[in-house]
């Protein structure tokens, strides 16, 4: 069987720079699906992309399906030939049907007898055949929000294609996609190389762009080129550092095809705008890179990446120092604008800013994390009227010109301006922690002030919205408030924080008046503890683990913490399971009697050995592990219960429980509670129990 390679190039107008990384897996990952649903055998799949075309090659293809043996039932024997032993009209009817004489079919045994079955081979389709339907099959699956039509035609995609490359060897696969007929040719560089090339085999793709059109077809290297480009300009001609963020790197691979690092400067004047503001203003608007020295202070000056290779680079470096001196202007402006009105001083203006229709405007909603943030400040040890002035300013920078500017600045110019009032320190930093974190590995707050006042947005937020019966639902989540409950979670827990969720949510409510539903707080605390699953599970955490700690609804994160890392070490001691499953043996006894025994154990009524061995065991355990769980050491707690194998399974093998004598069987059962109580102190082990009973 032969195996040529396989390419298909898509070219079109500019595509969306944020998403080409993604349609390029995306389209990648379709045809490897196709293939395989197809079962067609193939080698390595790489695929290409730059702002005017996406392409796949599939290396050493199959040029054909395998041929699929297969078997087709008929009638059954004794109603396949008459008397004479001739063929009924039953059995010339499955024969003509299937193109074949009657003497050609098998005979098979069943256990309900024997029958006339045909067996063959179904022929593989070429794939030539089927490579069309494959790639409109990936190209439909690529994930487009909104697919665009151009000009009068019917078909869709996320930009007009102008040209369609499938080559399957050294032969075009003819077809039309898209609305274009496939063909052998590509097209260079927009400005370098408008013109074709022609491909003449799957494995020149990438040596005829680079040579010959000048494009480098491959994000990752083109990628790389970008990042060593910036950080040897910023080396060897600023004399600095170039700050790469990875995100804009990617945007501005999907922007070039033949990407050239070029240094411009910027009047030091406006190095006294915080460097936030530069910074936001070159990245977002123009995909300029940054500078620092050694000291990691902003340098004017900045790296753009052009995508061209001009006769005269100057000319392009004044281009982008001309666009970028009045975003630079604007931003200084802002700044020294914003100043001249002191935050406090904003804070009526908040009024007609509507937060939620049924929770008040922003003015309501900065008043309540105030005081929810001064409450919270008192039950760490923090100065409430600092975390309560902190929260009275949390949202005025919002209305400032720089913000409304660079929205993903609020909070950071909060702080620069909050200081430039003379507010505390501590006021200022906790305007920019108030934001912390903001996504998955951001870090949390770094003082206490700035954490009681995150904390207090987000449960401001969880109960409103949860009192007015507005909770996530699906995939919608228009307040974030997923986001809004890891969040609290990860402040509580890495802060090490030892408050207690009903508590915080509870001062919540009590902010509001006019909450619908009668307690929110439970919901809104359940809902929190239910988004501790999925970070344990990204860490690796067995999910029985959690529903073990779950069981035992603790309220406190830090304590709920504790408990599932101590669980999961619990259960790789070689003991675990046993114990697992004599708890699991336990809390059905005691279920079958009506629950919880009530009672004290009496000494003085055991009859065999391994109820003495086992009460003064727990009475040891007990002195040894409650100071552990009382301090919060669960992992040192059930490291030590683990002693209690032997004893406990001794006493399953030697004692009858369900003794006849009833007061006999209820001290069994009091001593049974006992040991399951003690467990039951960190989690419900029984949970853990991964054989049969």
């Amino acid at each position: 069987m032969a195996t040529p390679d396989f390419l298909v190039e898509v070219g079109t107008e500019e595509l969306p720079p944020k998403a080409l990384k993604t349609l390029s897996e995306s389209f990648g990952e379709g045809l490897r699906s196709a293939l395989a649903d197809a079962g067609i055998e193939y080698g390595e799949i790489e695929t290409f992309a730059t702002p005017r075309r996406l392409a796949v090659r599939v290396n050493k293809l199959a040029d054909a399906q395998p041929d699929t043996p297969f078997e087709k039932k008929g009638p059954a024997v004794k109603a396949a030939f008459d008397d004479q032993g001739n063929p009924t009209r039953a059995l010339e009817g499955f024969a003509r049907n299937l193109g074949i004489q009657p003497d050609e079919l098998d005979t098979m045994e069943t256990d309900k007898g024997a029958w006339l079955v045909y067996r063959g081979v179904e022929k593989g389709r070429p794939t030539a055949e089927l490579l069309p339907g494959m790639v409109e099959q990936a190209l439909n699956g690529l994930p487009i929000p909104k697919r665009m039509r151009w000009g009068s035609r019917r078909e869709e995609f996320v930009r007009p294609v102008h040209w369609l490359i499938m080559l399957y060897g050294s032969k075009e696969v003819p077809c039309t996609v898209l609305g274009c007929e496939a063909e052998q040719a590509t097209r260079g560089h927009r400005f370098h190389h408008p013109g074709e090339l022609i491909i003449s085999t799957p494995a020149d793709y990438e040596l005829v762009l680079r040579q010959h059109g000048w494009v480098e077809p491959d994000f990752a290297t083109r990628r790389e080129t970008i990042r060593s480009g910036v950080t040897r300009v910023a080396e060897e001609q600023a004399k600095g550092s170039a700050v790469i963020n990875p995100d804009l790197l990617d945007e501005v691979t999907a922007l070039c095809e033949w990407p050239v690092p070029l240094l411009g400067r910027f009047e030091e004047r406006f190095l006294d705008v915080p460097p936030e503001a530069l910074v936001s203003s070159m990245e977002e608007h123009q995909k300029y890179f940054h500078v620092v020295d050694a000291n990691n202070t902003m340098m004017p000056c900045f790296i753009t990446v052009a995508n061209i290779a001009s006769h005269d680079p100057s000319a392009v470096i004044a281009g982008n120092e001309k666009v970028i001196r009045p975003r630079l202007a604007d931003a200084a402006f802002f700044y020294d604008t914003d100043r001249k009105t002191p935050l406090i001083d904003r804070l009526d203006d908040l009024k007609p800013i509507v937060f939620q229709q049924d929770l008040g405007s922003l003015h309501d909603k900065t008043l309540r994390i105030a005081s929810l943030a001064g409450r919270i400040a008192e039950g760490i040890g923090a100065d409430p009227d600092k975390a309560r002035r902190a929260g009275t300013l949390s949202k005025t920078d919002l209305l400032t010109e720089m913000v409304q500017e660079f929205d993903d600045l609020q909070g950071v110019m909060g702080e620069y301006y909050a200081r430039h009032d003379g507010e505390d320190e501590s006021v200022a930093r906790a305007l920019s922690e108030q934001y912390l974190p903001g996504f998955a590995g951001d870090r949390v707050p770094q003082t206490d002030i700035g954490a009681c006042v995150a904390l207090a947005d987000r449960l401001d937020s969880l109960v409103g919205l949860f009192g007015i019966n507005q909770p996530p639902s699906g995939t919608r989540d228009p307040y974030a408030l997923r986001r809004a409950a890891l969040g609290v979670i990860r402040i509580l827990v890495e802060r090490e924080l030892t408050l207690d969720l009903e508590e915080l949510a509870g001062w919540a409510a009590r902010e509001f008046n006019s909450l619908t539903v009668n307690d929110p707080v439970n919901p809104v605390v359940d809902y929190i503890l239910e988004r501790f699953r999925a970070s344990f599970e990204d860490q690796g955490v067995p999910a029985e683990v959690f529903l073990a700690v779950q069981a035992r609804r603790p309220t406190q994160p830090l304590d709920f913490h504790r408990r599932v890392l101590a669980v999961n070490n619990f259960i790789a001691l070689p003991e675990a399971q046993a114990l697992a499953a004599a708890n699991k043996r336990v809390s059905n006894i005691l279920e079958k009697q009506g629950g919880t025994r009530a009672g004290n154990v009496d000494p003085e009524r055991f009859q065999e050995e391994a109820e003495r061995a086992l009460y003064e065991a727990l009475q040891s355990q007990e002195e040894q592990v409650e100071p552990l769980f009382a301090r919060g050491d669960y992992d040192a707690g059930l490291q030590s219960l683990a002693q209690l194998r032997e004893v406990v399974d001794r006493f399953f093998n030697d004692v009858m429980v369900m003794a006849d004598d009833d007061s006999l069987r209820a001290n069994r059962l009091a001593l049974l509670e006992r040991l399951r109580q003690l467990f039951l102190r960190v989690a419900d082990i029984s949970l853990l129990q991964t054989g049969s009973d």
